[in-house]
């Protein structure tokens, strides 16, 4: 058993290199997940009777390498496909261990680009970035998101077979592509962290696994990326945003505001990592929202915020990525810098916005304001409407509670 352990934790280790350095070979994800698995089932077989090797990752990938490349010798077009991957096949066994390195690397970032490629809906690049990169089971991403295990399996079958019918390359973007391409892959690891952050349905508020998995995406794609400024911006991000989670929900899992949390137990590890990759950030949307995040961090006490200057910086960031969302988090920001009175408007102005009408967080916000400025009645409707919008159980029990006290 012991043994049988082992070999699962190295390969959930190892299971993305494993899987890039085999599509390089065959170059079909789903076809590369099989062979890892089936490298899986003969470390399972073996290993009992051998012992764990020295080297297990290096076992794993050398025995999984190995039967790709049988794979591609048994198909008539071998000789096409052995020019397609160079001169690394020749005719002796795979080594023990991958000869440099950085090819794992680059194989890696490949592996990256190929899951989060914009021919897959939103919800199939998710689920399976989380299982070919994140490395976690179809049940695991299926209890992560609430959803039937089944939907999930079908969406990552269906991705395989849409990345193999649009025949996309198996490989790293330059030039104009990159950007969109790079946007697409944080686009999925930031949508990851925010429903491990604020559950979108469901009884909790906040699913830590999630974020731990969205964050150490952001970890790997930063040091596989290192000068791209805004892949540090969305680590930087997702750092100071973890260094809160212990401390957003009560003991029997009731969300706690910010303004009440206790900022000691903010994680001061994760905030020095934030403030890390803070200094490698550019100036995109992720290291804008970063440096909102930043603000927080700094304030020992919740009294301490300057809010002058997250309202200035969600200023810019709606400038460079128009939003009703953004909008609504500078109205709040305003509000707590100048006074409720003066962001009131800017909320009403929102509620005009056909994307907001059924986000439970306008009429939240609108109801705060009007609690402040000593409109109880009007308050309580706007608690009231919020709590019937939210799908997270959570949220719903705060906003009645909110209304009653009203």
């Amino acid at each position: 058993m012991d043994t049988a352990r082992a070999v699962e934790a190295v390969f959930r280790i190892e299971s993305a290199r494993i899987i890039a350095g085999v599509t390089r070979i065959v170059r079909d994800v789903g076809i590369a997940e099989e062979i890892a698995q089936d490298a899986l089932v003969a470390a399972l077989e073996q290993w009992p009777r051998s012992g764990v090797p020295d080297r297990p990752g290096a076992w794993l990938m050398a025995t999984a390498k190995h039967r790709a490349i049988d794979l591609v010798r048994r198909k008539e077009t071998y000789a096409r496909k052995l020019a397609e991957v160079g001169r690394t096949l020749e005719d002796e066994p795979p080594p023990a261990e991958p000869a440099e390195a950085d090819d794992i690397d680059d194989d890696l970032l490949r592996l990256v680009f190929t899951a989060c490629h914009p021919v897959l809906a939103t919800e199939a690049r998710i689920a399976l970035t989380l299982r070919l990169i994140g490395g976690l089971t179809t049940q695991e991403i299926a209890r992560a998101f609430l959803a039937p295990e089944s939907t999930v399996a079908q969406r990552i079958v269906r991705a395989k077979r849409t990345l193999a019918k649009a025949a996309v390359p198996f490989e790293v973007p330059y030039g104009a592509d990159r950007e969109a391409r790079l946007s697409s892959v944080l686009e999925v690891i930031y949508l990851v962290f925010n429903e491990g952050y604020s559950a979108t349905s469901g009884d909790d508020l906040v699913r830590p696994a999630l974020c731990e998995d969205a964050l150490r995406l952001a970890r790997v794609l930063a040091a596989l990326m290192p000068e791209e400024g805004e892949v540090h911006g969305l680590a930087a991000l997702l750092e100071f945003q973890a260094s809160r989670i212990a401390t957003r929900t009560g003991p029997d899992g009731e969300p706690v505001l910010l303004a009440d949390q206790n900022r000691a137990r903010w994680n001061r590890l994760l905030i020095a990592r934030g403030a890390r990759a803070m200094s490698r950030a550019g100036s995109g949307p992720y290291a804008l929202q970063a440096a909102i995040a930043s603000c927080h961090a700094a304030a020992v006490r919740y009294e301490d915020t300057d809010w002058t200057a997250i309202a200035t910086l969600y200023g810019r960031l709606v400038q460079l990525t128009p939003s009703p969302v953004v909008e609504l988090n500078r109205a709040v920001a305003v509000s707590m810098a100048e006074g409720p009175a003066a962001a009131l408007p800017l909320v009403d102005a929102l509620a005009r916005e056909p994307a907001l009408s059924s986000y439970h967080l306008l009429p939240s916000v609108r109801g705060d304001l009007l609690e402040r400025l000593g409109r109880p009645r009007e308050a309580r409707a706007e608690f009231e409407r919020a709590a019937s919008l939210t799908r997270n159980e959570r949220e719903r029990t705060l906003l009645l509670r909110r209304a009653a006290r009203l």
